[in-house]
């Protein structure tokens, strides 16, 4: 009978391999790996001589529209695997279990290395309930508004991925972003010059700045979000826009100044430039008024 194995492999320390996902390897009829090479790597070192094809994030919606059908009518066991830990975590490996599954496949897991519990065990934080976001968006605009997201979950703890070219970027987002965010952040884990650095997220990022060697490892970073505080964002005024703009003249601002601090409160400039043009008026008017009744004491 067909089964689709999902077998975790080391993310760095060979020794931590498990013997079942050795024999899984050998048993199987085929193994689909995320690079063929790495794989080989990997599978030369246990003796393992089992037959690979490519299993990519390029290639994975044709790999399991195919494989699946081959394995039914083939009678074919496979496994699947990743360059480093857990498939189908951040990595390839989910749609294949996907179609699988949904083909009658029984899908097993595997279970071994995965980046994210290591670091998670070894934050120091309280990580009874946490989040896995993957690697973050790359612009600023985007990074921001999902750190916020995050934070707004209400989930004390997430876990997030970065490359090592990228990390103190991404640290320096998160401590503008999120003030009183604490992070752990890990490198190279189960590695021989594996570290950790902890602390508020402004003193991770001054580590990271002063260390030399900072940009070489992938990063999986634990974020405690749970004494961020943010500034408590204004109520929206339920105020016509003239009467805010009345208001804001009142305390000191011109009609042009007045006008520009409502499209900071991100009201659109249309429905601002018509209100500023009902208040000017309303100006002109009750100055030309005031005109006429001098020119008429004068008289």
């Amino acid at each position: 009978m067909p089964r689709l194995y999902v077998v975790a492999t080391p993310i760095g320390n060979l020794g931590d391999m498990s013997p079942r996902a050795i024999e899984t390897l050998k048993s199987v009829d085929l193994i689909a790996a995320e690079d063929t090479r790495v794989t080989r790597g990997l599978l030369n070192h246990f003796g393992i001589d089992t037959p690979c094809v490519s299993n990519h994030q390029h290639n994975e919606e044709h790999r399991a529209a195919s494989l699946p059908e081959r394995m039914l009518a083939e009678d074919l066991s496979v496994a699947v695997v990743t360059d480093a830990g857990t498939p189908c975590i951040s990595d390839p490996g989910s749609v294949l279990a996907r179609e699988a599954a949904a083909a009658g496949i029984e899908v097993i897991a595997v279970p071994g290395p995965t980046a994210m519990a290591s670091a998670l065990s070894v934050s120091g934080f309280d990580v009874r309930e946490f989040a896995f976001y993957g690697f973050l968006p790359r612009g600023k605009k985007e990074l921001r508004e999902k750190l916020l997201a995050m934070h707004a979950s209400g989930v004390p703890v997430g876990v997030v991925h970065e490359s090592p070219h990228r990390v103190i970027e991404l640290v320096r987002v998160i401590s503008e972003t999120l003030p009183g965010c604490r992070i752990s952040a890990s490198c190279d884990l189960t590695k021989l010059y594996e570290k950790t650095i902890r602390g508020a997220a402004e003193d991770v990022l001054a580590m990271l700045e002063s260390n030399e060697k900072a940009e070489k490892g992938e990063y999986c970073l634990v974020l405690d979000m749970s004494a961020v505080s943010l500034p408590a964002k204004e109520e929206a005024s339920s105020a016509s826009l003239e009467a805010q703009l009345f208001e804001e003249m009142l305390c000191g601002a011109d009609i042009r100044q007045a006008a520009e601090l409502l499209l900071e409160r991100g009201h659109k400039r249309n429905d601002v430039y018509r209100a500023k043009t009902v208040v000017q008026r309303y100006f002109d008017d009750m100055i030309d008024s005031l005109i006429e009744e001098v020119e008429g004491d004068d008289e």
